[in-house]
């Protein structure tokens, strides 16, 4: 066939009945607020996608050559259905504005005026244009080469290598040449975003900061976000203000990018800083592993310095420049590495020192750090001398060990808000603190809490949602996913999936976005400081009531 004829070829009528019908349905809300150009793109590639199976199942029916039904017949219900489910299109491009104010208000974010359905329309249109010629191309060319094989082979035989060979050549292909160039682009850019120096950044003066001018790390060699964390940190005299008690200086350590060839030399680095300026000393220590692009949340490093008066150290090392939902899909073993390597250091010289001497050791982690550093908690390594506690904020759906202890709740807890064993080692923690079963039970030698949100797409993405309704998205359901979220095959997938490229973009308290104050609620059980009371938790929660940091 002519490859003008191919990409001209008439649609199939299966598969305009299903993109249609998944159309309508991508239109409904999901864990996030979507703009219409976001929604466009979506629509576009679930029409797509409705289309690609309706086709296949089409010519499966054919293949198998099974009764059809008289031609006159097929047609006339199949446009009537086309009808049918046009007219539902509309409808639900209408429909818009109630839906997505219906999670907006949710995350407290002001309602829209108007949906633009005309605008979602005409992207939704241009895109699965776009797909659908992709894929007729590609299937043009898997022809081509099937016929050139059939040249000297049987035609079965030529079809099954054909196909084989044509799909191995599109895979290399794609790996090797579209997708390499593609992230070598990205990398240079992040690459190169990562090295800006903003004006208002410029080597401390403080002899004890990471980058100052006896330190063992290079201004430098920090990067963006590392500079962000050694110098936007409370420092002793506002932490005095607002507590009204004597506080010291607290410690920052980081290792840049460009700290150490290795990730075990940046490690190693990061620990003789550490020792340098004294990070022992103190009497909280925490590991914190960044975000991919090296970020570390200011509503969670900042608070816990408040919370004891600076006498803490946190150490970090970055150990990527790519977004965290890159990263995660292209090396995710990356932040599991870096966070073995640091803790490995950091662990290894805290247990040499005498019981009675060193500080309280614990580890912090969000998104792709929590990823990292509940890798890092070798739990048979530390059974015999273990850190006081670990917090870890928006575990993303590759994290195993926040997947199994989800999977192995209690059986009358909820998935979004679990219960685990006892609670005396592990709980859940929401916006609205810790489930009810898990608030009256005595906490362990070992605390661990992981802090997430039922509407954080980053967390409840997974393949099986092309397939199987989730128990999140149940009856019972977390305050902020809307009442409207229905679950459909394949199509849930591809939102969920769309919605993770919008997870920060939300109000902080929601989505991927974590508020101080949950922050402030987690550190207080795990830390347990002294001297503190109530009154003490309001003032800190008052002071970052309107705290509302961006990642970068």
């Amino acid at each position: 066939m002519p490859l003008i004829r191919c990409l001209t070829a008439p649609f199939s009528l299966a598969g305009l009945i299903l993109g249609l019908g998944f159309f309508c349905v991508s239109l409904t809300p999901s864990l996030l607020p979507r703009m219409f150009i976001m929604q466009g793109l979506l629509s576009g590639c679930v029409f797509a996608a409705g289309y690609g199976i309706g086709r296949a199942l089409a010519w499966l029916y054919k293949y198998m050559e099974l009764q059809a039904l008289p031609e006159k017949i097929t047609r006339y219900t199949s446009w009537t259905v086309i009808c049918t489910l046009s007219i539902t299109a509309v409808y639900t491009l209408s429909r818009m504005k109630v839906w997505q104010n219906s999670v907006r208000v949710l995350m407290e974010m002001p309602p829209i005026d108007r949906a633009y359905p005309a605008e979602v329309f005409l992207v939704s249109v241009v895109t699965a244009v776009v797909l659908i010629s992709f894929f007729r191309l590609l299937i043009y060319w898997g022809g081509r080469a099937v016929a050139i094989v059939n040249r000297y082979m049987p035609r079965r035989i030529s079809i099954v290598l054909g196909t084989v060979l044509f799909a191995l050549f599109l895979t290399s292909f794609v790996d090797k040449i579209i997708l390499k160039a593609a992230l070598d682009m990205m990398d240079r850019s992040f690459a190169a975003t990562n090295m800006l120096l903003e004006e208002k950044y410029s080597p401390p003066k403080n002899g004890k900061l990471s980058g100052s001018r006896n330190s063992l790390i290079d201004w430098i060699d920090i990067g963006r976000n590392g500079k962000r964390f050694i110098s936007d940190g409370p420092k002793r005299q506002e932490i005095e203000r607002l507590t009204g008690r004597r506080s010291m200086e607290p410690i920052r350590v980081y290792a840049g990018f460009e700290t150490g060839k290795t990730l075990k030399a940046r490690a190693r680095i990061a620990l003789n800083e550490l020792k340098r300026v004294k990070g022992f000393d103190r009497s909280v220590l925490i590991i914190a592993t960044a975000t991919g692009t090296g970020w570390l949340d200011p509503s969670a490093v900042d608070t816990v310095e408040f919370i004891h008066a600076g006498d803490t150290a946190i150490v970090s090392l970055q150990y990527s420049y790519l977004p965290s939902w890159l990263t995660l899909m292209v090396e995710p073993e990356l932040a599991q590495d870096a966070a073995t390597a640091l803790f490995k250091e950091v662990y290894g010289h805290w247990t040499s020192l005498p019981r009675d001497k060193r500080p309280r050791l614990y580890l912090f982690g969000l998104s792709l750090g929590a990823l990292g550093s509940e890798f890092s908690a070798d739990l048979i390594t530390m059974i015999g001398d273990p850190v006081k506690g670990a917090l870890w904020s928006g575990p993303p759906f590759l994290s195993a060990t926040w997947k199994s202890m989800t999977a192995d709740r209690n059986p009358d807890s909820l998935q979004w808000w679990p219960v685990y064993g006892d609670s005396r080692t592990v709980r859940f923690m929401t916006q609205d603190g810790f489930p009810k079963a898990a608030v009256g039970a005595g906490w362990g030698p070992l605390r661990i809490i992981y802090l997430q949100h039922a509407s954080d797409p980053m967390t409840w993405f997974s393949t099986g949602l092309a397939f199987h309704c989730p128990a999140w998205l149940s009856q019972d359901r977390g305050r902020d996913v809307s009442s409207y979220f229905r679950w459909f095959p394949v199509v849930t997938f591809f939102q969920v999936a769309f919605d993770i490229l919008a997870s920060a973009s939300v109000n902080i308290g929601y989505g991927h976005n974590f508020a101080p104050y949950n922050y402030i609620n987690a550190w207080l059980e795990i830390t347990q400081p002294v001297n503190w009371s109530v009154e003490d938790t309001e003032k800190l929660k008052a002071y970052f009531a309107d705290f509302n940091p961006k990642a970068l």
